[in-house]
C-alpha cells in the first residue's frame, strides 16, 4: 500500500489522456476534475444522494464527490465531456428528459454504463440503475422513456 502524507503528484487517466495532478490525500476526485476545468459533473449534495457528480471508473458509475482521487490511480475515469456522441444525449434531447440540465450528465453517465453492462435492461435494472441520480425539475418518466427508447435501438444496431 502506498503511504500519502502530503501534497502528492499522481497520474489519473481521464477521458483517455494521463493528466498529472498535485493532490491532497484528503481531496475528492470531484474536486480534481473541477480544478482541471472538467466542471460537468456537478457539487450538488456532496454527500452521495444526488448523482449530479456522477463519473465513471471502468465503465461503473461512481460519485465522485464520495470518492477520494487517490482512489482513481490506475484506472480509466470517463466525464461527460469525454463523452462522445453518446446515443442517449440525443434521446434525452427527443424525449424531453431534462430541463435545467444540472442533472443530467450523471444522468448521461449512468444510462452509458448501463447500456455497457445491460444493453437488453428490462424495467427493474433500468429503475434500479436510474434510482442513484435525483432530477428536481422533470419527470423521472421521459428519462425512462428515453433509455428504453435508446436501449431498444442499440439492441437492434448490434442485431443488425
Amino acid at each position: 500500500m502506498i503511504e500519502y502524507n502530503d501534497y502528492q503528484k499522481v497520474y489519473l487517466n481521464i477521458n483517455g489522456e494521463n493528466r498529472s495532478v498535485i493532490i491532497k490525500p484528503a481531496q475528492t476526485l470531484l474536486d480534481v476534475l473541477r480544478s482541471l476545468g472538467l466542471t460537468g459533473a456537478k457539487k450538488g449534495c456532496e454527500n452521495g444522494d444526488c448523482g449530479s457528480c456522477t463519473v465513471l471508473i471502468n465503465s461503473y458509475p461512481i460519485k465522485s464527490c464520495l470518492t477520494l482521487a487517490l482512489e482513481a490511480v490506475g484506472k480509466q475515469i470517463l466525464t461527460i465531456e469525454g463523452l462522445k456522441n453518446s446515443p442517449f444525449q440525443q434521446a434525452f434531447v427527443s424525449h424531453n428528459a431534462f430541463q435545467c440540465g444540472y442533472c443530467t450528465p450523471g444522468f448521461l453517465l449512468v444510462c452509458h454504463s448501463l447500456s455497457i453492462h445491460y444493453p437488453n435492461a428490462d424495467d427493474q435494472t433500468i429503475a434500479h440503475w436510474l434510482q442513484s441520480n435525483i432530477c428536481r425539475c422533470t419527470c423521472y418518466q421521459e428519462i425512462t422513456n428515453a433509455v428504453k427508447c435508446k436501449l431498444k435501438d442499440i439492441l437492434q444496431t448490434k442485431k443488425a
